[in-house]
């Protein structure tokens, strides 16, 4: 549908430009009207579905993206790999324009392409059996190389998906992040522009007049920067500290720490809320300028369960947003939200429900955002199931636990070790008994 409506608007153009010169001010203004509409559509036109056979170990999938999208999986079953892709497709013009600005050469061989983005050897993830539809078109490594006359294009290209990648702590690894051409050539595009974001938000986008970092007032709802100080940094106060070097210290019990001293989860964190701190300015905008889609690969990485809770907390905000969410997770508790919140859909138990399972205050800010996520939002869940060197991604989304087949009743393998804990318990009481 959206294709055939930029057709008849590109028809539309060509039937502008063969008009006489008598009125050509006039229709230029229209073709301007046009183009601004063209804009709209496309800022507003969101992902539907992905189709792919034989990418890496990926063997078949179909995907469907919903509001709040999860992938779950052991490692090494290709939802990295996706989650890249679908980055490179949204955003090939803004990728190739940010490696134009860092003196990279886009490169006129799809492999070479290819290497630069997914990161060194990874080429190969795409063999001749390869076929990938997006939204029913057809993408093919033809798709990656530069075409003629799309300079300007280039030029205006905007960034539409913002990518929090697992090794996300590395772009920390001093305590500052690091800039894009600090990174090897080898390492996956994802990871060196997630770095240097966070560098230019710290450079740029905070209060410059302060050095302290969390917890900021105009930053996040005061709910979520409550659960985060509680959960996480047990009221300690983060602060950028400029005397040597720049680095990050969290001030607690009159100690001053260093951030390669911090605990692992709160180092894991760090960059996740810097994140959040990106995606949620301080202005009244509710988004950031043309973004409409977040990938979260492991949110859960390094946290406690309740730390876990409060960063799901500041997803479902994410979400009421209008943000469209992918997420990859090895949590349970992700999965356990989502099957709580379709029971609660079903049994019509309202904002309520939602209160107790997050054991958070009553708050008209958290009323708005639990309505809007129960009246409007839709969560699908997939299973990446890889058996010998390949994976089938298998649509879970049900999470119904007396399904015959294994792959929902056991979410996954998320929730097949705790099922067999409580068989093992169970027969051990009635043998006690």
């Amino acid at each position: 549908m959206l294709r055939n409506l930029i057709l008849q608007i590109y028809i539309q153009f060509v039937k502008i430009n063969e008009i006489s010169h008598g009125i050509y001010a006039e229709l230029m203004i229209e073709k301007i009207l046009l183009l601004k509409f063209v804009r709209f559509v496309m800022l507003n036109h969101y992902m539907d579905t992905i189709k792919i056979n034989s990418l890496g170990p990926i063997r078949d999938a179909t995907i469907t993206f919903a509001d709040l999208t999860l992938f779950v999986g052991s490692q090494a079953t290709g939802k990295s790999i996706l989650l890249q892709l679908i980055k490179l497709m949204i955003d090939k013009s803004h990728i190739r324009k940010t490696l134009a600005q860092y003196g990279y050469v886009w490169g006129n061989e799809a492999d070479t392409i290819l290497d630069r983005f997914f990161g060194e050897g990874m080429s190969a993830i795409w063999n001749e059996e390869t076929s990938i539809k997006f939204d029913d078109k057809l993408f093919t490594k033809n798709d990656l190389l530069p075409s003629r006359g799309k300079g300007k294009e280039l030029k205006d290209a905007e960034e539409m998906l913002f990518y929090v990648p697992a090794q996300r702590v590395v772009c920390l690894q001093n305590g500052f992040p690091r800039f894009f051409t600090d990174y090897e050539d080898a390492v996956p595009y994802v990871l060196r522009n997630f770095s240097e974001t966070l560098r230019q938000l710290l450079e740029n986008g905070l209060d410059k007049k302060q050095d302290i970092i969390f917890p900021l007032s105009q930053r996040l709802k005061e709910p979520l920067r409550e659960s985060f100080s509680t959960s996480i940094f047990h009221e300690g106060k983060i602060i950028l500290e400029k005397s040597v070097k720049k680095r990050f210290k969290l001030n607690i019990d009159n100690m001053s720490i260093p951030f390669m001293s911090w605990s692992a989860g709160q180092k894991e964190f760090m960059p996740l809320l810097l994140s959040f701190y990106w995606l949620c300015p301080a202005s009244k905008k509710t988004t950031k300028n043309s973004i409409k889609y977040v990938i979260i690969e492991e949110p859960e990485m390094g946290l406690h369960p309740q730390a876990i809770k409060s960063v799901l907390l500041q997803i479902i905000d994410l979400l009421s947003r209008n943000y469209k969410v992918i997420i990859s997770t090895h949590s349970p508790i992700f999965l356990e939200f989502t099957w709580a919140l379709n029971s609660i859909k079903k049994a019509n138990t309202g904002v309520d429900a939602l209160y107790e399972l997050f054991e958070v205050k009553k708050s008209a800010s958290f009323t708005s955002t639990f309505s809007n996520l129960l009246k409007n939002k839709q969560l699908n869940t997939y299973y990446f199931d890889r058996k010998g060197n390949k994976s089938s991604i298998k649509d879970i989304s049900s999470l119904d636990a007396s399904s015959e087949d294994i792959a929902i009743a056991e979410w996954g393998g998320l929730s097949s070790f705790a099922s067999r804990a409580l068989d093992i318990v169970s027969k051990s009481v009635s043998y006690e008994g």
